[in-house]
């Protein structure tokens, strides 16, 4: 592995996917949480989760994912800060995580790749939460990683911004489409945070016409990668923390 967080540590790296570590180390996050709401819904409220038709199965209940840190009105995150960074890891039902996850791993590879995945850790965070900056100024609650993946479509959309070559186009004409789909959805369907996508895809697009779209070049570039990484995880890390000492005093 030339460059990636999983470098940090030898002793973790042989531990970790040679390809795309960051990708799968989100999937595994997402899928536990989600593991870890359905359990407690169940526990909560003796067989919701197993109902509510196909856009329900699977169903979080909404105390539980308040409890575990869902996005809230911009006053209420403000105060509980850690709530943008938990909320991209929750999700709402089986149906919901299953599209998010089959949307990451068909994007974030690509991205990990282009970016390294140290600085692809920055950006999927912080777009996540350029996401529900947005979202929680309108006064909506709620969870997915959906604001998250218009940021890494609002990346790549940058990254093939004035490329001439087939494949970039190529890219960028699959990307767009994938944007009138999510569109679409987003009108016909009531549950659909569309102000989180737009604050994603708006701050994912700004951060990849800033970034290099490509992995360090050399050592100062290595080192600011690093530094966005790790600031990424320990954001992650603190935010986690926050969400079990909230939880805990919830019950």
């Amino acid at each position: 592995m030339t460059f990636s967080m999983a470098a940090a540590s030898r002793s973790l790296s042989r531990w970790m996917p040679q390809t795309s570590p960051v990708t799968y180390v989100i999937l595994a996050i997402c899928c536990v949480m989600y593991a870890l709401s359905f359990v407690i819904t169940m526990k909560l409220s003796g067989g919701e989760g197993l109902g509510g038709g196909l856009m329900g199965l699977g169903g979080i209940a909404n105390q539980v994912n308040f409890r575990l840190g869902e996005s809230l009105p911009l006053a209420y995150n403000i105060s509980q800060p850690w709530r943008f960074v938990t909320a991209i890891f929750l999700h709402g039902g089986l149906l919901h995580i299953g599209f998010n996850m089959w949307v990451l791993m068909d994007i974030g590879p690509m991205v990990e790749e282009l970016y390294g995945s140290a600085r692809y850790l920055f950006l999927y965070v912080v777009t996540g939460v350029g996401g529900y900056l947005l979202s929680s100024s309108v006064g909506h609650f709620s969870v997915g990683a959906s604001g998250s993946l218009l940021g890494l479509v609002g990346v790549l959309l940058a990254a093939t911004t004035g490329r001439k070559s087939m494949a970039a186009q190529a890219l960028r004409s699959a990307l767009i489409r994938w944007l009138i789909y999510i569109a679409v959805l987003g009108i016909i369907s009531s549950g659909t945070d569309n102000f989180a996508h737009i604050g994603g895809l708006a701050s994912g697009y700004v951060l990849g016409r800033m970034m290099p779209d490509r992995t360090p070049a050399d050592l100062s570039e290595r080192r600011l990668a690093d530094f966005l990484g790790w600031g990424a995880g320990i954001a992650m890390a603190v935010s986690f923390g926050f969400m079990v000492v909230n939880y805990l005093r919830s019950t």
